[in-house]
C-alpha cells in the first residue's frame, strides 16, 4: 500500500472503498509505530495470514488510543459482535449463543484486514473451526496447544516442552509445527482431517497435556490453577474448545513492542537466541523464506474439492456437532399438511451419489431450478432465465436454500398461498461427474441427461455482497463430453438378449474416434473400496493414452484429442495380427526400460517424431508398447454401454497379446496387493475400476479412480528463466500455469528433473513461442524478474509434494512434455 502525507484518505482494496484516518496516529509508543505502518504490515502479510483466518469467527482486541507502555497500558476493546458501522461488503456468519446472538467478521479477503487495521484492531483471534457454504459450524481442522511459561521461565523452557509434545503427535500421525505467540508462549499447531468434533479434539488434547505433566512433572503442569504454575509450563489444551479462540497466526500483538504470533521452524527452537519476532523481521521473513505453516493449510483448501472424505459426510459431521442440519430453511418455509413436497424430518445420511434433476417452475414467474446431490441434500439454484444453450451466454443463477434428496422426483402443483406456488415437472434428471466443487465459489460438473443428453456446466459465484452474496452465473462450457452413440446397446439390456439393438453398423473408415473416459483422482482409504469384490485393480501405466482402431486390416492410432499419431509407431501395426477381427480399443503407449518397467522420461524420444526416417532410428532404441485394457467396438457392435466385467470379456477373447501388444492382467478385488505390486515395479499406481462400470466417452468418472503413489499434475508452460553455471545458455526453470476460467493461473516454476537430452531440445522449442508479455497476471516479482515469456500452448507434466495455500507447486519435478495433450485437457489432479 502506497504511502501518503495526506493525513486522511479513501482508497480501494479489492474493488472496496475504505477511508483511513489518523494515518500518522502512534499505536506503539515505545517503537513510534503508526497506523500507517500497522496497515502497511497487514496488507503486505496478507496473503499469508489469510489463509489461517479465513472462512472463521473473528474476535477483535482493539487499542484505539494506542497500546501505551508497560507502566501505563493503553485501554483495550474486546469486540465479538459487530457493530452498525461496519462496511456492508465485509463478509459475516452469526452465531446464536444461550440469550443472544452475534455476528462475525470473517477474515476473508484484503479489504477485510485492511478495515481492521483501520480500527485499531491489532489482534485478531479465531477458533479451530471454519464455517461450512450455507453457515454451518464444521468440525476443527486443526489442533492447538498453547504452551504458557509461567513465572521463574521462559521461551526457552517453551520450547523444550515443545519438542515433547511433538514426540508424541508425531506418535499420532499428527505434524506439529511451532508459532510463537508473540506475548510470552508458544503455540503448537496440527492439522487434523475433520472427523473429530471440537469436543473430542479438546478430550485428545487434555489427555496429552496429562501425559506431557506425568512424563516432566518439574516442567510442565496442565492445570490452569495459577497457584501450581510457578517454575513451570502450562500447557494449554482448552483452547481446542469449539468456543474459545486462539490468535490467528501473523496476527500483531497488543503488547508494549509490535510483536506478532510468528510461525517458526523446528531448527530455530534449538537457537540460542531464540525470541519473539516483531512485524518487521516477520515481513523479511516470509518474503525469503514463506511461511513455514502453510501445511497447516494444505488440507483445509484440498478439502474443497470433491474428495472421498468429503463426499463421505464432512459437513454433515459438523452440522451434527453443533445440532443444525442442513434442512432447517428448507422446512421453515413449508408446511408439510398443506404442500405436496416433501417435507422430511432430516436430511439425508451422507453418501457418494451424484444425481441431479433440473425442473420448470410456473411459479408467479417461470424458472428454472438446478438441483445437484452432495453431502446428504440438494444443492439449488433458480435459474430466472432458464438452463443456458449457447456456451457465449451466460445465465444469473441464484442459490436457493438445500433442498431433500427427494425432491429430486417431486411432481405436482404448489398450492396457492404457500411458498413457490405453481406447477413443477421434471425437465431433466440423471447422473452427474463432478470435476470442481470450492465451496461458495465454483462448480464444474457434466450432466448426464435422461432426456437433454450430456452437458457441461461451470457455476460461478459473482462474488456479490448483501441479498446479491447469492447471485451466481451459469455458464455451459465450451468442451463438451460426447453422448455415448446412438448405436450403443442400452444400459438395461441384459447381455443375453441384446441381440439385434446390441449390433451396430460399422464406423466408417477417417472417422472421428471416440474421446478415451477418463479417471478421477481417488484415495484407497475412501468408503467405495469398503467392499472391494465391487472393483477390479489394473495397473497404471505410465505412457501416452491412444485409442487404437483396427479396421480390415489397416491401424489408425489417435491420440487422447483425436490426432492420428499412427506414423509414429509403426511397430504397433502388430495389432493387426494380434485382433480376431476389426476392433475399437483403449490403451497405453509405453516405452520399455530395460528391467522392463515403462519409463515416461524414455518416452520422450518417440512422442515429437513424424518424419520416417526418424521414427524408424528411434524405434529401434526406444521401442514401444501396447498395453490394451479396454474395448469400445468389436466388428462393429458398440461394447460401451456394456458393464466393464462383460467388456473385459471380450477383451480377453479378441486380442492375443505378443511382444509387442500387451493385456495386463486384473487383480480382481484385491487393492493392497494390486498397490504393492505397482509399487515395487516402479508404477505410478492402480486404476480402479467399478465392475458394473459403463464406458463413458470424453467423461471423468468415478467408476475408474486413479490410485497414485506420487502426485502428478499436467501444465500449460508460460515462460522460462535463464540458467547460471552449468545452465547457462540454457533453461533455468520452467514457469508453470493451469487454465482457470477463461485464463490460466500461475503455479510455480520447476527446475529439477531435466536431463542434458531435454535441455537441448527445450530452448529451440521455447524460443518459438518467445511473447513480449506474461500470459498470466500473478507471478511473482522474484519468478518475473528475468523472465522470458512464451505463448501458452505447450503442455508438460511434473512431479510434486503438494499444493500450498496459496495454490502453488511445492516441489515440482520436471517429468516431460505432453504432446498428446492440449492445454484444454490440463485439471488440476489434486
Amino acid at each position: 500500500m502506497a504511502a501518503s502525507t495526506a493525513e486522511d484518505q479513501v482508497v480501494s482494496v479489492d474493488g472496496h472503498r475504505v477511508k483511513l484516518t489518523n494515518l500518522d496516529k502512534v499505536l506503539y509508543p515505545s517503537t513510534g509505530t503508526t497506523k500507517r505502518d500497522v496497515i502497511d504490515y497487514y496488507a503486505r502479510i496478507a496473503e499469508f495470514l489469510i489463509p489461517h483466518a479465513a472462512n472463521r469467527p473473528a474476535t477483535r482486541k482493539r487499542w484505539v488510543h494506542g497500546v501505551g507502555t508497560a507502566d501505563d497500558p493503553g485501554q483495550v476493546f474486546f469486540q465479538k459482535n459487530l457493530d452498525d458501522s461496519t462496511p456492508s461488503w465485509v463478509k459475516r456468519r452469526a452465531i446464536a449463543h444461550k440469550e443472544h446472538t452475534n455476528e462475525y467478521p470473517l477474515v476473508n479477503d484484503l479489504a477485510t484486514l485492511t478495515w481492521l487495521a483501520q480500527i485499531a484492531a491489532l489482534e485478531i483471534h479465531v477458533p479451530q473451526w471454519q464455517f461450512g457454504r450455507t453457515g454451518t459450524q464444521k468440525n476443527p481442522d486443526r489442533l492447538v496447544l498453547d504452551l504458557d511459561p509461567g513465572p521463574g521461565v521462559g521461551l526457552a523452557e517453551c520450547a523444550e516442552v515443545a519438542r515433547f509434545a511433538r514426540e508424541i503427535l508425531a506418535g499420532m500421525g499428527l505434524d506439529p509445527l511451532p508459532v510463537t505467540s508473540g506475548s510470552k508462549g508458544i503455540h503448537l499447531y496440527a492439522a487434523l482431517d475433520g472427523k473429530q468434533t471440537s469436543d473430542e479434539v479438546a478430550t485428545v488434547a487434555h489427555e496429552l497435556a496429562r501425559v506431557l505433566e506425568a512424563d516432566h512433572p518439574d516442567l510442565v503442569v496442565s492445570d490452569m490453577k495459577k497457584s501450581l504454575r510457578d517454575g513451570r509450563v502450562l500447557v494449554d489444551w482448552s483452547q481446542n474448545n469449539g468456543n474459545k479462540t486462539t490468535i490467528v497466526p501473523y496476527s500483531l500483538r497488543g503488547r508494549e513492542r509490535p510483536t506478532v504470533a510468528a510461525p517458526r521452524t523446528w531448527r530455530e527452537l534449538a537457537g540460542k537466541n531464540f525470541a519473539q519476532l516483531e512485524y518487521t523481521e516477520v515481513l523479511a521473513r516470509v518474503a525469503k523464506n514463506g511461511d513455514p505453516l502453510e501445511g497447516l493449510t494444505a488440507g483445509h483448501l484440498a478439502s474443497l474439492e470433491p474428495t472421498p472424505e468429503r463426499m463421505a459426510g464432512f459437513v454433515a459431521a459438523g452440522a451434527a456437532s453443533t445440532g443444525t442440519d442442513r434442512l432447517e430453511k428448507y422446512r421453515s418455509m413449508r408446511d408439510g399438511s398443506k404442500t405436496p413436497e416433501p417435507v422430511p424430518a432430516e436430511a439425508a445420511e451422507p453418501s457418494d451419489g451424484f444425481s441431479f434433476v433440473i425442473q420448470e417452475h410456473h411459479a408467479r414467474r417461470l424458472h428454472y431450478d438446478f438441483r445437484l446431490e452432495h453431502d446428504g441434500v440438494l444443492v439449488s439454484w433458480a435459474l430466472p432465465k432458464g438452463v443456458p444453450t449457447d456456451s457465449k451466454t451466460n445465465h444469473l443463477a441464484v442459490q436457493t436454500e438445500d433442498h431433500p434428496l427427494e425432491y429430486g422426483s417431486f411432481e405436482g402443483r404448489i398450492p396457492t398461498g404457500e411458498y413457490g406456488a405453481g406447477e413443477v415437472t421434471i425437465w431433466d434428471a440423471g447422473t452427474y461427474e463432478l470435476e470442481k466443487w470450492r465451496d461458495g465459489e465454483e462448480v464444474i460438473a457434466v450432466l448426464h441427461g435422461e432426456k437433454h443428453g450430456t452437458h457441461r456446466y461451470a457455476l460461478i459465484h459473482s462474488g456479490g455482497e448483501g441479498r446479491a452474496e447469492n447471485n451466481w452465473l451459469i455458464h455451459l462450457m465450451k468442451e463438451q463430453p460426447a453422448d455415448p452413440p446412438k448405436d450403443a446397446a442400452p444400459d438395461d439390456t441384459a447381455p443375453a438378449a441384446r441381440g439385434k439393438a446390441d449390433r451396430a453398423a460399422p464406423a466408417r473408415s477417417g472417422s472421428k474416434p471416440p474421446s478415451p473416459m477418463l479417471a478421477t483422482l481417488g484415495s484407497t482409504t475412501e468408503a467405495a473400496f469398503d467392499d472391494e469384490s465391487d472393483w477390479a485393480f489394473e495397473m497404471k501405466w505410465d505412457g501416452v493414452r491412444a485409442i487404437a482402431e483396427v479396421r480390415a486390416g489397416e491401424l489408425r492410432l489417435f491420440s487422447r484429442n483425436g490426432v492420428d499419431i499412427s506414423v509414429s509407431y509403426p511397430e504397433l501395426g502388430a495389432l493387426v495380427e494380434a485382433v480376431d477381427g476389426d476392433a475399437v480399443l483403449d490403451g497405453e503407449i509405453v516405452a520399455l526400460d530395460k528391467r522392463g518397467r515403462p519409463d515416461f522420461s524414455l518416452l520422450q524420444g518417440r512422442m515429437h517424431l513424424r518424419k520416417q526416417a526418424d521414427v524408424d532410428k528411434a524405434a529401434k532404441s526406444i521401442p514401444a508398447t501396447f498395453m490394451v485394457f479396454d474395448i469400445l467396438e468389436r466388428d462393429g457392435t458398440g461394447l460401451m454401454r456394456r458393464e466393464y466385467v462383460d467388456r473385459r470379456a471380450v477383451l480377453e477373447e479378441t486380442v492375443h497379446p505378443d511382444a509387442v501388444i500387451q493385456v495386463p492382467p486384473v487383480f480382481d478385488g484385491d487393492l493392497a496387493a494390486a498397490m504393492e505390486s505397482s509399487g515395487s515395479l516402479g508404477l505410478e499406481g492402480v486404476m480402479a475400476k467399478k465392475l458394473d462400470g459403463r464406458y463413458s466417452p470424453g467423461v471423468r468418472s468415478r467408476t475408474w479412480l486413479k490410485l497414485k503413489h506420487h502426485r502428478a499434475q499436467e501444465v500449460v508452460i508460460v515462460g522460462w528463466r535463464p540458467g547460471h553455471g552449468s545452465r547457462a545458455r540454457r533453461v533455468g526453470s520452467l514457469l508453470m500455469g493451469v487454465p482457470e476460467g477463461d485464463g490460466i493461473r500461475y503455479v510455480g516454476r520447476v527446475g529439477t528433473g531435466f536431463d542434458d537430452r531435454a535441455l537441448d531440445e527445450m530452448m529451440p522449442r521455447l524460443k518459438k513461442l518467445a511473447r513480449k508479455t506474461s500470459a498470466v497476471v500473478d507471478v511473482p516479482t522474484a519468478d518475473a524478474r528475468d523472465a522470458v515469456w512464451v505463448s501458452p500452448k505447450l503442455v508438460g507434466e511434473v512431479e510434486f509434494a503438494e499444493w500450498t495455500p496459496t495454490r502453488r507447486l511445492r516441489q515440482p519435478s520436471w517429468r516431460g512434455w505432453r504432446p498428446d495433450k492440449e492445454v484444454a485437457d490440463v485439471k488440476v489432479e489434486g
